[in-house]
């Protein structure tokens, strides 16, 4: 995306009619589950196992999303813990109608490690 954006894309979906608020833009519980997937996606191929949300720290919606756009999720590793991880998401769009892509919300969000048994288990730190 022009070097506009950082972190890994993780995801890249198209936002359609089903996902729509009552305004017609994308709702906003939408953008926040594919952001938290997709942090999802990056905290547990850091980890190597299995992962769960612990936190949302900060969540800022730029700008509305329309029906039609591609939007992209990148995940930036912020910091790791012993048993934690801390990434900021970014979440922009692609339109027909623009030519540069745009920021439309970001935030970060902290996921923990855990074993088999649900307990949080150590991260390595390589």
């Amino acid at each position: 995306m022009q070097n506009l954006t950082s972190g890994e894309l993780v995801i890249q979906v198209v936002a359609m009619p089903a996902d729509t608020n009552a305004n017609g833009d994308i709702f906003g519980g939408w953008l926040v589950s594919h952001m938290d997937m997709g942090a999802g996606v990056a905290s547990r191929r850091r980890a190597n196992c299995r992962v769960v949300t612990i936190a949302i720290e900060s969540l800022n919606f730029i700008k509305p999303v329309s029906v039609g756009d591609t939007v992209c999720f990148y995940a930036n590793l912020l910091k790791v813990g012993r048993t934690s991880m801390r990434f900021k998401m970014e979440a922009w769009t692609l339109s027909l109608q623009d030519t540069l892509p745009k920021k439309v919300a970001e935030g970060i969000f902290i996921f923990v490690a855990i074993d088999e048994e649900g307990r949080p288990c150590p991260v390595d730190r390589d």
